[in-house]
């Protein structure tokens, strides 16, 4: 189907292929992961906003995880689950762009929030003394801003690349709308939104990459040479938690990205990855961190214990 960009109203993204028995469990099965994802990282957020003993560096910055998880399930969930319901597939180009921009946005923040994190770790497992001084209350709301400041810029100027090339198909060839596919649509030139593309995912991944291989180096060196047991022991548990969040991100998003770039790749299999990358860190995350960190763990239960009363 061809068009001029202005007369593209709709897109059109690929089939769930659900058989009519399916479709109301996959509907409940979607909203139920949709509710609790929502719900488990909107507690990490309410926990650590009222709890004073989390108001500290690296619950600072973990907050900014679950903010970032809600915007990439709010991204996909909801249009997912619609369109499950009515087994229409049909999306306005607004909304599209919507949704690509809110995954972007969310893929993008989270492997910035993962590398200002282990830096954290870095200076608070090696450089101890230090720690206070250089991860101060300001220096933390600076960097928070900087993240989200940074994640919006590019990927805002990431889209009105995108949307200055000449729209001309309505097929979309994956389960939800991303940059990749978005451009697949075009007829026209888009050379600079593709090297620009190109540019931010090698900046992403891998400087995010580079940030986690040095500081985990530089960690694991330290815990070595550590005579404490306790400490090491800590350290690799906290460090280890954060290596899984991020392996899963990085290696499902960087194969998703490379795999629209090559035609032998099967589509299953880039949509499994895609759609992976949006629901299992949102899930995870809180549950992980949650679990793993004991004064998050324990802040999480109080927190609860006061919402639902005293029992009599």
């Amino acid at each position: 189907m061809s068009a001029n960009s202005s007369s593209v109203k709709f897109v059109i993204l690929a089939t769930l292929g659900l058989p009519p028995t399916h479709i109301y469990p996959a509907f409940i099965l979607g909203t139920l992961a949709y509710l609790i994802i929502v719900f488990c990282n909107s507690l990490v957020v309410l926990t650590v906003a009222v709890s004073k003993r989390l108001h500290r560096p690296m619950f600072l910055l973990l907050i900014n995880l679950p903010i970032s998880d809600i915007l990439g399930a709010s991204g996909f969930f909801p249009q997912l689950v619609f369109s499950i319901l009515t087994q229409n597939r049909i999306i306005s180009t607004s909304a599209c762009i919507t949704q690509a921009f809110l995954i972007h946005l969310y893929g993008a923040g989270n492997l910035l929030i993962l590398s200002v994190m282990a830096y954290d770790r870095y200076i608070a497992i090696c450089n101890p003394l230090k720690y206070n001084t250089i991860m101060t209350s300001t220096f933390v709301v600076r960097i928070i801003f900087l993240i989200w400041i940074l994640d919006f810029l590019v990927m805002a100027i990431l889209f009105a690349l995108t949307l200055r090339c000449k729209i001309c198909r309505t097929n979309i060839e994956d389960l939800y709308c991303n940059n990749p596919s978005f451009q697949k649509l075009s007829c026209g030139d888009n050379y600079v939104s593709n090297f620009y593309g190109i540019f931010i995912t090698c900046m992403f991944n891998g400087g995010s990459l580079l940030i986690i291989a040095y500081t985990y180096a530089q960690i694991l060196r330290t815990c070595v040479m550590n005579n404490n047991a306790d400490s090491r022991k800590k350290a690799f548990q906290t460090c280890g938690t954060h290596l899984v969040v991020f392996l899963v991100l990085q290696i499902n998003s960087v194969f998703t990205i490379i795999s629209h770039r090559f035609q032998n790749v099967s589509p299953f299999l880039r949509r499994a990855c895609g759609v992976s990358i949006l629901i299992f860190p949102p899930f995870l995350d809180p549950i992980i961190y949650g679990l793993k960190t004991k004064e998050l763990k324990e802040s999480i239960i109080t927190f609860l214990k006061r919402q639902v009363g005293p029992t009599k």
